[in-house]
């Protein structure tokens, strides 16, 4: 597993991780999130090796980073930022020289060269050279060389930035079918990743860990947890309908203009089997009816900006 254990990175008086500490245990795919500046990219290329804790250290797979950290990094495979490459080389001879550095030799190497070429559709720009590559197949190579040794342990900082929707869907189901086996970390700003692909999210800001849960736990901390929102259609009257919900012993209030209305539930309360039911026997003609399961940006903002106001 992945154990950072009191990591501290300070630049001066600028204290950029405080004294954070969490585990990460195989089959786990953890998503990291943060406003900008947390610490989360920091702490991510801590773990990774790239930058020497302040006080604290991690483990990797039982390998101290700072103890042992060539053990440590042979089992990691580490998206940076950016995904800097080598710009004047082709993307098929950076690619072989990045199997070069990670020992890979025989058959294995030639099946894992065709493997991540494959998986990333990489075959056309092969003989392209990186500089002249798009961001998105910039970013795609910098994935390639991440897991052509097959790592035990995945880092990735902002794996699908600069992607199109399909490229994005793509490498989020590459990360799926890897996580049974993996240890995987992504750091991102996309809270639609976090859906995609995570089984657990931290939030950490000003370098401190402020929420460690699921992502469904998390949205359960929304306001809009288990609330229903319906949109009306022609011929219904939304007052009407307004007036109705407001009425009912289980609702708690009302949100909404026009043809949009949110009913939230009072404590222990569901909602969708009561207004499914007030629909049909009055009638109503509704577009959209759907049960929230709870808003993460809202959380999300909660969690970091009375962080900031701490």
């Amino acid at each position: 597993m992945i154990e950072a254990i009191g990591l501290c990175k300070q630049y001066g008086e600028l204290t950029a991780v405080d004294d954070l500490s969490f585990t990460v245990q195989p089959g786990e795919v953890l998503g990291f999130l943060g406003p900008n500046g947390a610490g989360k990219s920091t702490t991510m290329r801590m773990i990774a090796g790239f930058l020497t804790p302040t006080k604290g250290t991690a483990t990797v797979c039982g390998h101290d980073i700072l103890a042992d950290p060539i053990a440590a990094k042979s089992v990691i495979g580490y998206l940076p930022e950016g995904a800097p490459n080598y710009p004047e080389m082709t993307c098929g001879a950076f690619l072989e020289f990045i199997a070069d550095v990670r020992g890979l030799s025989g058959g294995h190497r030639q099946a894992r060269l065709d493997d991540v070429i494959e998986r990333l559709h990489l075959a056309p720009v092969l003989p392209q050279a990186i500089d002249t590559l798009s961001k998105g197949f910039k970013r795609r190579v910098g994935l390639a060389q991440a897991i052509l040794h097959d790592p035990q342990v995945l880092i990735l900082d902002e794996p699908t930035d600069g992607l199109d929707p399909n490229q994005k869907f793509e490498v989020r189901e590459l990360i799926r079918k890897m996580a049974s086996d993996k240890i995987i970390v992504i750091s991102t700003h996309i809270l639609e990743e976090v859906h995609a692909v995570c089984t657990r999210a931290i939030i950490i800001a000003s370098g401190k860990l402020l929420a460690d849960d699921t992502p469904q736990a998390l949205e359960a901390r929304s306001r809009y947890h288990n609330a229903v929102s319906i949109r009306v259609g022609e011929g219904t009257a939304a007052d009407a309908v307004r007036d109705v919900l407001r009425a009912q012993p289980q609702v708690s209030r009302i949100e909404g203009e026009g043809d949009q209305i949110t009913a939230f539930p009072k404590p222990g309360e569901l909602l969708l089997p009561t207004i499914t039911g007030l629909a049909n026997s009055h009638g109503w003609h509704l577009d959209e009816l759907h049960l929230e399961i709870g808003r993460l940006d809202e959380v999300f903002r909660d969690i970091t900006t009375s962080r900031d106001a701490a």
